[in-house]
């Protein structure tokens, strides 16, 4: 969900002006045997995908803009991006959240374009959590089975299916007609004169009636269309608080205003209504965590998702992304997760957390897998590729997290963020090559890619409420460089431009060579700082940095100028060279990206050094032979 996330310009600050050690040296980090490789999801807005149609007018319908669906997604499709380099799959988008679409014949209740945003609608106003969104069945009438078709094709094809969980809210019209024998809706016991109760779903605003936002900046539902229901009117009384915590029973028009915010036991007064976990409680497993819950009565809100997430394992689901985690309390999260890895304990658990402040408790008490490096990495690359951040920046996150870096996601792309190749962002597909580069290769966290931006898509497309430089998540549209490569669903590129072939083919180099090597999941050590106060020619646009386990070591580096070439000899220091148990004389090492050079590390006096040329843009993975 897009959130004004200013958060941590302080923090920033702080990152900015620290200096890093010479040689900074994480200690080995401890990871479960199962985890010895790299993990890679690929992030792919579910209605998008498949999509064929190019037309992209601005608030189109399906009629006029096409849509994809769950068929599209073909033993071919899949195993095309698993050959990528992926191993998990996130399908964006999947539980029945609000469309603008009637599908009353089936039982399901009209949408009101007063409280949808875009006629497509966001996936974050999940309407029904026990079934899927209509738009993306053949035949809406078996939806669920075609997803439940899309898993086991994913797994055939060796891809881990990962989908949204939003626990923080709900859309404003929540109606389940799906759920299972004995489940209610959110809401359906609620004592609605009360504003809070421990166990009602929502907060209300006690006696007075919803109303809509008065919508500004010209905006109006589905671009000004005339519809039945979009007369600026919405029934609810009692008002709920709005999703971002509103408590005004007319929200503003940035409030999240389409959806109710889920009462989690918390009072408005700020009090918890439920049991906190023991001091320490954060260094147990997810077994005791889940013992700890046995006899404990907590909300009723608590229980529902429970019951959701398992609902969905039971259909083959491996793991959750949680949208606005940090908005739902820490305990919650270690009674729903601790559920969840009883039944699956491999399943993946990606939480978007953005305070780091609030990192820890996450996963260690909150039992969360991944977390979003959003406000460190993300932001600070950003910044360089951008022109006006310093790779010397880059080091000391590393330094910061080095107890819980292999539990931070990291990415350069998501359906939040702008595309790198917008003018918005880096207004080049190219500059993000350097960065993903040391986004995927810097620790041992998972990586991500969101669809397209292997082709260095641009998001560029008015296609009614979404704005341009992110692709839409609210309309119906095409993704240009993606349907060049889907080909008519041959999915073969054959309509791609040598350019976004080139482009794909070096993500598929980079994500197949982080999941098979064992370095990734070993030590890393930062040589910037050191070559940077010892290196002749070694500037500002340059990060280098080693990786290594028993049985491989490797030297990263890369080049974030778009337009210099930089000529420089390497140096790794002493320490290190120990470390590697290197004695005086020569080493070949092997660029693993395009596997076409080799350079000479000379060992002399216990130090090493290596003479590198980097293109512009341009890095290297060298691995010692």
């Amino acid at each position: 969900m897009r959130k004004n996330t200013i958060i941590l310009a302080v923090f920033l600050a702080v990152l900015v002006g620290c200096k890093p050690e010479k040689v900074t040296n994480n200690v080995a980090v401890t990871i479960d045997e199962k985890k010895k490789r790299k993990l890679v999801v690929y992030q792919v807005f579910t209605r998008l995908f498949g999509n064929t149609n190019t037309t992209n007018k601005p608030w189109g319908t399906i009629e006029e803009n096409g849509v994809g669906k769950f068929n599209d997604f073909t033993d071919k499709a899949l195993s095309e991006i698993k050959k990528l380099g992926v191993t998990h799959i996130w399908y964006t988008g999947v539980p029945h959240h609000d469309v603008i679409r009637d599908y009353t014949k089936y039982g399901i209740s009209n949408d009101d374009p007063d409280v949808v945003k875009g006629r497509a609608g966001s996936p974050y106003a999940v309407k029904d959590y026990y079934n899927v969104n209509p738009d993306l069945a053949e035949n809406v009438a078996n939806r669920l089975q075609e997803f439940e078709a899309l898993i086991k094709r994913s797994h055939e094809n060796d891809l881990k299916v990962i989908i949204d969980i939003v626990p923080n809210h709900v859309a404003r019209n929540y109606q389940s007609i799906s759920n299972p024998e004995g489940t209610k809706d959110f809401g359906a016991d609620d004592d609605t004169s009360k504003e809070y109760d421990v166990n009602n779903n929502f907060y209300y605003v006690s006696n007075t009636p919803f109303e809509v936002p008065d919508f500004l900046n010209g905006y109006q539902p589905l671009g000004g269309e005339k519809h039945p229901l979009s007369d600026g009117e919405f029934k609810e009384n009692p008002a709920k608080w709005t999703g971002n915590g509103s408590r005004s029973p007319k929200p503003s028009f940035y409030d999240w205003y389409e959806t109710v915010k889920v009462n989690y036991g918390i009072s408005p007064e700020g009090k918890k209504d439920f049991d906190e976990l023991p001091a320490g409680f954060e260094n147990e497993g997810y077994q005791k965590h889940f013992a700890f819950w046995q006899d404990k009565t907590v909300p009723n809100s608590w229980v529902k998702f429970r019951d959701i997430t398992l609902y969905w394992l039971e259909k083959g689901v491996d793991g959750f992304r949680y949208d606005m985690a940090e908005m739902v309390p820490v305990e919650f999260w270690s009674y729903l997760n601790s559920n969840i890895k009883m039944k699956n304990p491999d399943a993946f658990l990606l939480a978007e957390v953005y305070n780091p402040k609030q990192y820890r408790a996450y996963i260690k008490k909150g039992k969360m897998d991944y977390l979003y490096d959003k406000v460190q990495l993300y932001d600070t690359i950003k910044h360089v590729m951008q022109g006006h951040g310093l790779t010397e920046n880059i080091p000391p996150i590393q330094e910061d997290l080095k107890d819980i870096e292999h539990h931070m996601l990291h990415f350069l792309e998501n359906h939040d963020e702008q595309r790198i190749a917008s003018p918005e962002f880096a207004g080049n597909a190219l500059k993000g090559k350097p960065a993903m580069v040391v986004s995927a290769t810097i620790s041992t966290a998972p990586t991500m890619v969101y669809f397209g931006q292997e082709f260095g898509e641009d998001g560029s497309e008015d296609a009614g409420f979404g704005s341009p430089s992110r692709t839409s998540i609210f309309d119906y549209v095409g993704v240009p460089s993606l349907q060049r490569w889907v080909n008519n669903k041959q999915f073969d590129g054959g309509k791609s431009t040598k350019e976004e072939l080139a482009l794909r083919d070096f993500y598929k180099r980079l994500l197949n060579f982080t999941i098979s090597s064992d370095a990734l999941m070993g030590e890393y050590a930062d040589i910037h700082q050191y070559n940077r106060e010892n290196t002749l020619n070694y500037g500002d646009k340059i990060l280098s940095f080693l990786r290594w386990s028993e049985n491989e070591k490797l030297i990263v580096v890369s080049n974030f100028d778009a337009k210099d070439h930089h000529r420089f000899v390497l140096e790794i220091p002493s320490e290190i060279i120990k470390k590697w148990n290197l004695v005086d004389g020569k080493y070949q090492a092997t660029d693993q990206l395009y596997q076409k050079e080799s350079f000479t590390l000379n060992v002399q006096g216990g130090k090493g050094l290596i003479t590198l040329k980097l293109k512009p843009l341009e890095s290297f993975i060298l691995k010692l032979q």
